[in-house]
């Protein structure tokens, strides 16, 4: 079991879920963050007065997947979030050790579903 966190541009957030959507993927969390990275911001000016935005919006999504749908789900990320600039995001796979399913107490990959 994986759990995929990825980085991505706001506006890109809807191609990424079209791709998991044809790849069979439709359990994920969708959250608003904010993030530095090689970017680095940028300068404005608001009211005359210079502001260092060095913060920038991004989405995060957590999607937990069986092993048999990992590279499937990252393969879609990286097709509905690509634009090959600088800012397009970052994929994080993380082992999952144990998934239990609340309502049934289901764990493991039945949990997962």
């Amino acid at each position: 079991m994986k759990l995929i966190v990825a980085y991505i541009q706001p506006h890109k957030l809807n191609d990424v879920k079209e791709e998991l959507y044809k790849a069979k993927v439709f359990k994920l969390s969708v959250t608003n963050a904010l993030g530095a990275g090689q970017q680095k911001g940028y300068h404005e000016v608001y009211r005359g007065v210079d502001i260092e935005v060095n913060l920038l919006k991004k989405v995060r999504l957590e999607i937990a997947v069986n092993d048999e749908f990992a590279e499937t789900t990252i393969e879609a990320i990286l097709r509905g979030a690509e634009t090959g600039r600088i800012g397009d995001g970052k994929i994080f796979v993380v082992p999952l050790d144990e998934v239990i399913r609340i309502r049934t107490g289901e764990t493991g990959n039945q949990a997962i579903g």
